[in-house]
């Protein structure tokens, strides 16, 4: 019998890129998603298209229904926790609703897991927002950039964590009871303090999306516009390095249990949102990109970097994709599938993070892979 993986929140876009990966080793996987965001139902058409759906397992389900969680990871080997409210603005909105999601489904799926008695490894996606606005960290602003002033390697995880708005808090709970149900139940899970993640079937839709939602809006000749001065500065990991970490935490869970890592591109992998990305999409493009500038985001930090030095000391694992090869494949991407950006698009306000102001819709035919 092939091993079970569940996957929650399995039709995102690291979700998606985790559930065909899982495939192709062979796993029987579960993905257990809402399709509430924009994108998920073209993913999991594109898992379903593949040679080897026949071991694919798709639960529409809401992760807040502590029994269909529970039933999603009754005979699962290993459980991957990806589904999650994402947006500070609609935190802010609606708090209620993003503490119901982020804190209480992430003690949905840790309470199925200690009551099926399997002793499944999690892994868990948190976020840098943990770290709050590194308000007391010195930055220092060059010609193209931000960068901090003692901070070289970036943000370790020794730094202490202060949570902002209603979203930062709610993912902050989940971190820390996953961390916690280590401690207390013995359960083998793992943190992930994640970076910027880009790469394909990713469609911009979620306050990480900027990368490609720049590219997106480049192909189709459409203006960008940058809130702030465009030298904020982020580190960028390519999703299959994502992925290969995902699958390196589970490997070596005799020595990741219990453990936060922070994963991101690292100071090589580290870019400025305009000053810096704009070159690359530039030349990719063949001519400038038109691009408008509004006032800063309130809660924007200046610059993230991750640390990523523990990762590599305790499991062995960096990144392998650099900035321009994974912004190239991405570009690749995009322009070999236009039918997924075919629909006009769909204004969305971000109050609170992130760069950009408008998110396209997408169109309902998946790509063309089905290779396993």
């Amino acid at each position: 019998m092939p091993k079970q993986a569940v996957v929650f929140g399995g039709a995102g876009f690291i979700g998606s890129n985790l559930s065909k990966s899982l495939l192709d080793d062979g796993y029987q996987v579960v993905v257990f998603d809402s399709l509430a965001r924009r994108g998920s139902e073209l993913n999991l058409a594109w898992l379903k298209q593949l040679k080897c759906a026949g071991r694919l397992e798709f639960i529409q389900g809401d992760i807040r229904d502590s029994r269909a969680v529970a039933a999603a990871a009754q005979q699962a080997d290993e459980i991957y926790h990806l589904a999650a409210q994402v947006a500070v603005t609609t935190s802010v909105e609606n708090p209620r609703a993003d503490f119901e999601v982020n804190a209480l489904g992430t003690l949905n799926v840790l309470e199925a897991a200690r009551h099926s008695g399997r002793r499944a490894p999690i892994v868990f996606t948190s976020t840098n927002k943990v770290y709050g606005g590194l308000e007391d960290v010195g930055t220092v602003e060059r010609e193209t950039r931000y960068e901090f002033r003692d901070l070289s390697m970036g943000v370790p995880e020794s730094r202490p964590l202060d949570f902002h708005s209603p979203y930062g808090c709610s993912k902050g709970a989940a971190d820390q009871y996953v961390r916690d149900y280590h401690r207390i139940y013995g359960l083998p899970t793992v943190v992930f303090r994640m970076s910027c993640i880009y790469g394909p079937r990713q469609f911009g839709n979620e306050d990480q999306g900027w990368v490609a939602h720049f590219i997106i809006a480049t192909q189709a000749g459409r203006p960008v516009t940058i809130y702030g001065n465009g030298k904020q500065v982020r580190d960028l990991l390519f999703v299959d390095d994502l992925v290969r970490a995902f699958r390196t935490a589970i490997a070596k869970i005799d020595v990741t249990a219990g453990e936060v890592f922070n994963i991101g591109g690292g100071p090589t992998n580290a870019l400025s949102v305009w000053h810096e990305f704009a070159r690359c999409l530039a030349a990719l493009n063949g001519q400038e990109i038109p691009v408008r500038f509004d006032s800063w985001r309130p809660g924007d930090q200046p610059c993230y970097v991750s640390d990523i030095r523990k990762a590599e000391r305790v499991m062995g694992w960096r990144p392998t994709v650099d900035k321009e090869t994974g912004i190239g494949r991405l570009w690749e991407w995009v322009a070999a599938n236009p039918q997924l950006f075919q629909r006009p698009q769909h204004r969305v306000a971000r109050k609170s993070s992130g760069f950009f102001e408008t998110i396209p819709s997408h169109g309902n035919k998946p790509a063309e892979d089905v290779s396993c």
